[in-house]
């Protein structure tokens, strides 16, 4: 896999993880073009970790990764720190995102990229969580990966839906 400035990120054999399309994953950087450079970026449920890697190579201050398989944990840890200039910080955290998240508790973050099982059930409890622990930064923003066939955004107090854009059989849905 090939991510911003052609560099490339060591992958996860199997199905264990859905990496994000490179066209998806494309037109959310550019759609937060401007806004990478110096910002904390949460990634949660990681995967292979791509999209942390491309915060990264954007000069992402912090990069902040929550993923449960163990295995890509491994691997998002050797491209991040491949990628990584001395003066970023990047954090990978192994665990159910439901009970990490909340080790998270009194960071912020600019930009969240969420980007479950699209079959899960995690959409609205960890968008509330992100709420109430009140992770986004005051002008942040949130990306939610889904299949909108399986899940349709929600309302979630202290969060508003400003826009869905849909790829194929894949939508983005933004919050700030």
């Amino acid at each position: 896999m090939r991510i911003y400035g052609n560099r490339q990120l060591k992958t996860i054999p199997g199905q264990a993880t859905r990496p994000t399309s490179a066209k998806v994953r494309e037109a959310i950087f550019n759609i937060w073009q401007g806004e990478i450079a110096d910002c904390c970026w949460l990634d949660l449920c990681a995967g292979n970790g791509s999209m942390g890697a491309e915060a990264l190579c954007r000069d992402a201050q912090k990069v902040v990764g929550i993923e449960k398989y163990g295995k890509a944990c491994g691997v998002i840890r050797e491209n991040w720190q491949q990628l990584a200039k001395p003066e970023q910080n990047w954090q990978i955290i192994k665990g159910d995102v439901l009970s990490k998240i909340k080790r998270l508790a009194g960071q912020q973050f600019d930009r969240i990229y969420f980007d479950p099982p699209y079959d899960s059930y995690l959409y609205l409890p960890v968008l509330k969580a992100i709420s109430s622990l009140k992770l986004l930064a005051p002008a942040g923003e949130i990306a939610v990966e889904h299949d909108p066939r399986l899940w349709q955004p929600k309302k979630i107090p202290g969060l508003e839906i400003y826009r869905t854009k849909t790829y194929g059989k894949t939508a983005i849905t933004f919050y700030q």
